[in-house]
């Protein structure tokens, strides 16, 4: 059962151990006491405001922000999750906390489709794992914090979809904007260091992380900040963290802005309709429920929608706003015809590449000391998120050939060294742990997969010392679509995914396979003697092993989300399929927008965290500007 942790508890040993083994307090002991850890009084609730924002993730905590930089604006802030914890904060926790209330899981339609080969076949019912934050701080408090921007390149493709404004060049200052950077040497053109969101390299390292990036060497590529103009390369992550703590958007962004007086921060509260006045088309307020009771605010000015883009779109169709036909066939009366869900985009990968090795040299369990120096220094293993080490991006185009590898023949994509200005359309995740060392099947319930399938492929090689690395397909050209299944705001939304309905993407991530592969078969690697798990998949033996077939029928068995959902409320002009037109009003709605990633037109090749920041950070400038607010 999913529960919070007990915060008195932990909180006094803290104390504790920051009076024993220390006089003066270091600064990852003053992390955990600090106010960032009390919980916030929610203020007598208003009957008006200027501006009502759902959601306080990423894009509604800066937005949050932003606004109540005026003092004469009232904002409300409505979130339905709760506070975050001090067990929130650490890094290497994060896939802990997908079983705890601070996740909100959803599950897609069957990926077994009629006369398809379908997605997500090896898991419990066919059906993917789908999750998304629910706390304060939303998908950034469960995230595995890493700072990914994407390529350049995609923030001009939204741009020539008839999205002025939304070029690289015109959103790289609000990157910029909200970042602390702290990391030496990189290029300041690139990056900001008087904002809010602290930004860092990881410290501590296993011996892989260092084997990773010279394999890459080995093979041809840079290494590279990949939050520049350069994405094609490998690199230790850029994550956010602060004394080696998790530097959630409420940490970031709401926690320094607690004694405003002009912010009304509401909990545990659920929205559930955006109130629009038929005759005027004008977004007047919203509906929303917290413990147990209905209320109403108005918004003199907007309704803003940050819930993201599985919540952002639902609010608006059980608001009569999205496709009449299916609208009125649930029995809500239809206000605007927009295509409200459609163009649901995600990462998806494969979980099952283990490499088995000869030594010990990564950590699935963490020592009772690690938890000492994480406490008292902010340092050590526990610094890494959710295991992941380091990460590179590439681009599987270009000629293909064969080439020996130490214990296959692998068919690899030459590298062109110039990357700059390319995209890529995989990443690979080094983590240095693996299915076979988690003990508790953590990793099982994460990815979904079945005990039958987990029982056939992992059983004979449980305990053994390996690392994973995850190829993810970060270019996808399938779409899916969410739609209500009921005008009861309670009841779950259809989420169909259609991984894979575009064949391209199949064989993209089957390149992505071998490329990682390729990655840790590599020189750097030998003296662990690294190999690949066997994986013998019963679904997969009509296949040569190893075989692209092999491959294209393993990453169908195995499909799995990076939940990275965008695009179900996609920014285009409205005679382009739009449902928020450049400045992010809902077209044919007055004084209502969309700031969080279901506005997307086109998934970014980085991680989605970074872009939400840098949307609502654009989006507030433009709120600032509509009604004549200086911006800064």
């Amino acid at each position: 059962m999913k529960r919070y942790f007990g915060k008195r508890f932990v909180l006094a040993t803290f104390s504790l151990l920051s009076i024993t083994q220390c006089t003066i307090l270091t600064p990852a002991i003053r992390e955990f006491l600090s106010t960032q850890h009390q919980n916030r009084k929610d203020k007598a609730i208003l009957k008006e405001y200027d501006f009502v924002i759902v959601g306080a993730g990423a894009a509604g905590s800066v937005l949050a922000n932003r606004l109540t930089e005026n003092p004469r604006w009232k904002i409300l802030l409505l979130e339905n999750g709760e506070e975050e914890n001090f067990l929130t904060d650490i890094p290497f926790l994060a896939p802990f906390l997908y079983l705890t209330n601070y996740e909100r899981s959803h599950k897609s339609e069957p990926g077994l489709r009629k006369g398809k080969d379908g997605f997500c076949l090896s898991m419990k019912d066919t059906r993917c794992s789908m999750s998304v934050g629910n706390a304060v701080g939303g998908s950034s408090v469960i995230n595995y914090m890493i700072y990914a921007r994407g390529s350049p390149i995609v923030y001009d493709d939204w741009a020539a979809l008839g999205n002025p404004g939304w070029n690289y060049e015109n959103v790289l200052p609000y990157f910029k904007k909200s970042e602390k950077n702290n990391i030496v040497g990189l290029d300041p053109r690139y990056h900001g260091h008087e904002g809010y969101l602290e930004i860092v390299n990881v410290s501590y390292a296993t011996p892989l992380r260092e084997c990773f990036l010279n394999a890459s060497v080995e093979l041809g590529y840079d290494l590279i900040d990949y939050n520049t103009d350069k994405t094609i390369g490998f690199s230790m992550l850029q994550t956010n963290l602060r004394n080696g703590h998790r530097m959630s958007a409420d940490k970031a962004f709401l926690r320094p802005i607690k004694d405003r007086t002009n912010f009304y921060l509401s909990k545990s509260s659920r929205a559930t309709k955006i109130v629009i006045d038929q005759e005027s088309k004008m977004a007047i307020g919203v509906e929303f429920v917290k413990k147990g009771k209905s209320y109403f605010v108005r918004a003199s000015k907007e309704v803003i929608l940050s819930a993201g883009a599985l919540n952002s779109p639902k609010l608006l169709m059980l608001s009569g706003i999205g496709p009449k036909d299916d609208l009125k066939s649930l029995g809500i009366q239809p206000i605007v015809d927009l295509p409200v869900g459609f163009n649901l985009q995600d990462h998806m990968c494969t979980p099952v590449l283990n490499f088995l090795i000869n030594e010990t040299v990564n950590i699935d369990q963490p020592k009772i000391n690690d938890f000492g120096e994480y406490i008292i220094e902010g340092t050590g293993p526990l610094t890494i998120p959710a295991g992941v080490e380091a990460i590179g991006f590439i681009s599987t185009e270009g000629k293909r050939d064969f080439r020996r590898q130490r214990w296959l023949t692998i068919r690899l994509t030459k590298i062109d060294s110039d990357s700059t200005g390319k995209k890529p359309d995989i990443e690979l995740i080094l983590l240095q742990t693996s299915f076979l060392g988690d003990q508790s099947k953590l990793f099982q319930l994460l990815s979904g997969l079945s005990d039958e399938f987990y029982n056939i492929v992992f059983s004979k090689y449980k305990g053994s010392n390996a690392f994973s690395i995850l190829p993810v397909l970060v270019n996808p050209k399938s779409r899916g679509r969410m739609s209500l299944k009921s005008a009861d705001p309670s009841q779950e939304p259809i989420f169909d995914l259609n991984y894979f309905d575009q064949k391209d993407d199949v064989k993209t991530l089957v390149h992505g396979v071998k490329k990682a592969i390729q990655v840790a078969s590599a020189k750097a690697f030998e003296r662990y003697n690294t190999t690949l798990m066997p994986l013998h998949v019963p679904a997969c033996n009509h296949t040569v092993y190893l075989s692209d077939d092999f491959w294209s029928c393993i990453v169908r068995q195995t499909t799995m989300s990076l939940w990275h959902y965008v695009g179900t409320c996609a920014m285009s002009p409205r005679n382009k399929s739009g449902v928020v037109d450049h400045r992010l009003h809902v077209h044919g709605i007055e004084s209502l927008r969309v700031v969080d990633n279901s506005i997307i037109p086109i998934i970014t090749t980085g991680h989605l965290a970074a872009v939400a920041y840098m949307i609502a950070e654009k989006a507030a400038d433009m709120i600032k500007e509509d009604w004549k607010f200086p911006t800064n």
